[in-house]
């Protein structure tokens, strides 16, 4: 039997059963008559505030609030789905601020290893962020050439669970998580990278 790299680490039916365990919040918030690119805005600032924690030692509050800034996250989208407001400047916002938003926890990141002295790890963070913004670079560029781009084991939701938790355990947890999304992001952009051939192969040349 041809064994093939997992698509997902977080399954379909994970993110299914989370979207229907968030969805009374999603409800209570359209009931409030909240705007999606509220959420996504705060789960920006939540974010920085989370990296400034995390420069300053304080792993498991930067650890939480980063947690918290994912919940947003991911209520906004279904927030847009189920309040009728989907728009394509809001995925645009979206997407954009959710880039921003690993850069500022990862600038954290790295300023805590620094101040450890721990230079490979902190090397390790930057690429860490350059693999991250691959991975998503590479499913924006797909989408683009309307091809379907969502394969790896490694996205974003997976990326800040990691992280999280590595903080809210240990620093060398912490640093263990940084050295697996490293690996792992860059593995992940180039799964795509590689889907997205065997796809073009498939459908044959533009005409």
């Amino acid at each position: 039997m041809k064994k093939t790299m997992p698509n997902k680490l977080i399954s379909d039916t994970c993110k299914s059963r989370y979207h229907e365990a968030t969805l009374p919040v999603v409800r209570f918030f359209l009931k409030l008559n909240i705007h999606p690119n509220v959420l996504t805005t705060l789960g920006l600032l939540i974010s920085a505030a989370a990296g400034v924690c995390m420069a300053a030692g304080r792993l498991k509050g930067a650890s939480i609030l980063f947690l918290l800034a994912g919940l947003c996250d991911s209520l906004d989208g279904s927030l847009a789905r189920t309040g009728g407001k989907t728009s394509k400047f809001g995925a645009l916002y979206d997407s954009t601020l959710d880039r921003y938003a690993e850069i500022f926890f990862f600038l954290g990141t790295a300023w805590y290893f620094m101040q450890k002295e721990w230079s490979a790890t902190t090397a390790a963070v930057f690429i860490a962020l350059s693999g991250s913004m691959m991975v998503s670079y590479v499913r924006a560029r797909a989408e683009g050439l309307n091809m379907d781009c969502k394969v790896g084991f490694l996205q974003r939701a997976e990326r800040m669970i990691l992280l999280s938790a590595g903080g809210l355990i240990s620093p060398a947890a912490l640093a263990a998580a940084v050295w697996i999304i490293a690996v792992f992001s860059n593995i992940t952009a180039v799964h795509r990278i590689v889907h997205v051939w065997r796809a073009g192969r498939k459908t044959g040349p533009e005409t």
